[in-house]
């Protein structure tokens, strides 16, 4: 029986800025990406996109609470995770948790 592998992947688009996203198949969604299949998507007026990170799932219910997860973080921790500066995440995690603190704190 073959297991369905997804993919959670984050691309780095022309013009600096990060996509996260899910698939089940990485090299043709990139294609996609590249392609501009859909001129709505986010990436389309991005391209290129580059691929700089990625992690393989077999459940696709924890991948896309993963990508959700990620979604979420600043550009700094995502630049810490494709670095593989996982050290770093916990910092960076910290202070945003201080900084939300701070936020709620004033008022």
């Amino acid at each position: 029986m073959k297991t369905t592998l997804f993919y959670v992947y984050i691309v780095k688009c022309f013009d600096g800025l990060y996509y996260t996203g899910v698939t089940n198949n990485l090299e043709r969604r990139i294609a996609e990406h590249n392609e501009g299949i859909n001129p709505e998507s986010y990436t389309f007026k991005r391209r290129p996109v580059e691929l700089k990170y990625f992690i393989t799932f077999n459940d696709p219910l924890i991948a896309f609470n993963y990508e959700k997860k990620i979604k979420d973080w600043s550009r700094k921790k995502k630049e810490a995770l494709i670095k593989g500066e996982y050290k770093n995440l916990i910092e960076l995690s910290k202070s945003k948790s201080i900084s939300r603190q701070a936020r709620t704190d004033r008022g």
